[in-house]
């Protein structure tokens, strides 16, 4: 039974049953079934995809409401990166910190602060011997959970410290807890303003064994509106950024690459792009690298699906908030020589085979043959008609027993309607 937890929902009501999905899902966990559409949860990776090409709006990223958590004592914004990109003209990130405070929130910590410090264990952790080459990034949840589903071979090429999230959620819990003694566990609450699915799906499932340390998600989105009334008011910011170029600089695809001072790394977005890079590196059809950032929206974090602006937009804001800012402001302290055991994520995503047809190898065997036998009668056109994403996945359909009378090659049966007709 399927305990993982999705943000990645369907209204049903909604769905037209027009395929755009079921053809752009990268790991084909969408079929029309019934006249609508139907995710399967052992498949899915809460990518957003779905999300983007969806004309009718019936995918949706389901979230945490800001109001309903702020019975809290203590509440602790984590602002991504990302949410700097989205504010036309914005001059100085105290500008979005200082709103922040204004519409609720007692403490502020960047989730860029942590960034910087996860480049510099990054650099670091890249001197260690006998670590698998390329380092794959481990920030971007849908990456993991892809390697996961898809590519179990590189599990171990994983970095195996935490993303800056929970860094920035941890270091905030003991910030508060050192200068507020008074308040205890249950007092004090961190919220991430997020802007893709996947880190809603990340924090309430973990990362292998590992449980988040954030308390509540709430979209970008959501936040975004709140904060353009918030600071409107143009009250003098009253808190000062801890975070430089290199943090802010994690929002756009590249950001984390550079951060690690040399040039031996690939970057890439787009989650079409990623699985083809994730293959190339399986094969070994890639040069000799020492780090791999891939992320599964273009553009980076900026182009996720709880955003508000155009990411290519939001990148160039970005640089415009980055040009007076300091290299970084958490280099010296972080560079010493050693990651913080604390850091260290212990856990790494268990392989999950989903395209297991049984677990008798006999009875696999024989499915696959049936698969292969049907799949020779098809068009070959991967039309999506059938309500699955090509004819090789109808075939293995039919064959698991899922596909339906409603779901049938449509193609292939005018095509025998035809030579009905034509031998009449």
């Amino acid at each position: 039974m399927n305990s993982y937890r999705h943000s990645v929902v369907l209204d049903v009501e909604k769905c037209t049953g027009c395929t755009s999905c079921v053809r752009r899902c990268p790991t084909e966990a969408i079929r029309v079934i019934n006249g609508h559409a139907e995710i399967n949860s052992d498949r899915c990776i809460d990518c957003g995809e779905c999300i983007r090409v969806c004309q009718h709006n019936a995918k949706k990223a389901m979230c945490s409401k800001l109001e309903h958590y702020m019975h809290y004592k203590w509440k602790i914004a984590l602002p991504a990166p990302s949410l700097f990109g989205q504010f036309n003209g914005l001059e100085d990130v105290d500008e979005v910190l200082q709103g922040l405070l204004d519409i609720g929130f007692d403490e502020v910590f960047e989730v860029a602060k942590a960034a910087e410090l996860v480049s510099a264990y990054t650099r670091t952790y890249l001197k260690t011997e006998g670590i698998k080459k390329p380092v794959i990034s481990s920030a971007c949840p849908v990456i993991s959970r892809l390697i996961s589903l898809r590519f179990p071979y590189l599990k171990d090429n994983i970095l195996p410290i935490l993303p800056p999230m929970e860094i920035a959620a941890i270091e905030a819990k003991a910030k508060a807890k050192k200068e507020h003694p008074e308040l205890s566990e249950k007092d004090i609450a961190v919220f991430f303003i997020s802007p893709c699915a996947a880190k809603v799906s990340y924090i309430r499932n973990g990362f292998g064994d590992y449980k988040s340390h954030v308390d509540v998600v709430v979209a970008l989105n959501e936040i975004y509106f709140q904060l353009i009334g918030a600071m409107k008011r143009k009250h003098t910011p009253t808190i000062t950024s801890e975070a430089g170029m290199i943090g802010i600089g994690w929002a756009s695809s590249g950001g984390e690459s550079t951060a690690i001072l040399n040039d031996s790394y690939l970057f890439a977005d787009g989650i079409g792009n990623c699985m083809q890079v994730l293959e190339s590196i399986e094969n070994g059809n890639i040069p000799q690298l020492e780090f791999v950032e891939l992320d599964a929206c273009i553009g980076g974090c900026v182009g996720g699906v709880m955003t508000i602006e155009n990411p290519f937009i939001a990148k160039t804001r970005l640089q415009a908030v980055r040009r007076y800012m300091p290299v970084s402001r958490n280099f010296v302290a972080s560079d010493a020589g050693s990651v913080p055991a604390d850091y260290f994520s212990n856990s790494l995503p268990a392989y999950t085979p989903i395209s297991r047809l049984s677990d008798n190898i006999v009875e696999s065997m024989r499915m696959m043959a049936q698969i292969q036998s049907l799949r020779e009668t098809l068009p070959g056109i991967d039309c999506g008609a059938c309500g699955s994403p090509t004819c090789r996945a109808y075939a293995e359909d039919v064959v698991r027993g899922v596909a339906g009378e409603d779901r049938r090659c449509v193609v292939l049966d005018r095509k025998k309607q035809i030579e009905k007709e034509t031998q009449t």
